[in-house]
């Protein structure tokens, strides 16, 4: 009996700690990295990307966004889609021009930092509706840095 009341205890012991790395939000609302990278002077416009981590504990679907590499503000997507849930955008900037993102809509706001030649990211926790993208740098939306994130 003592035996089986140990084993017990054993599982249960484990099962916490399997739990206890489970969950748990980190509250990083953005990152960047100054990383130099250099662009492929292609770009697909007006696509819509949309990629999920399979595999259960709510992985952040991850959707990516570059800035043109010769540095004219524009983005090399138009629309992006996503499910609901926890949501991360990379954009990537090859050039030398200063461009950030920013995701706004449904009481969301969430933007990353501003910089050139690297990548940054943001992660929202994001509801079923239409949210905006575009570049915060100052007349960068004005000049058509922007699109559309569709979540369903």
């Amino acid at each position: 009996m003592r035996k089986h009341l140990m084993i017990l205890a054993a599982m249960l012991a484990s099962l916490a700690v399997v739990a206890a790395g489970c969950g748990g939000g980190d509250n990083n609302d953005s990152s960047s990295s100054g990383s130099s990278s250099s662009g492929s002077g292609g770009s697909s416009a007006d696509t819509t990307e949309s990629s999920s981590s399979s595999g259960g504990g709510g992985a952040a679907q991850k959707l990516t966004l570059t800035a043109d590499p010769s540095g004219a503000l524009k983005f090399d997507k138009k629309t992006l889609a996503a499910k609901a849930g926890k949501v991360t955008i990379t954009m990537d900037n090859p050039s030398s021009t200063p461009h950030a993102v920013e995701v706004e809509g449904n009481g969301v706001e969430k933007k990353t930092n501003t910089l050139t030649q690297g990548k940054a990211s943001l992660t929202a926790n994001l509801k079923p509706g239409k949210y905006e993208f575009y570049c915060p740098v100052d007349g960068h939306r004005a000049a058509g840095m922007e699109g559309t994130l569709t979540v369903g």
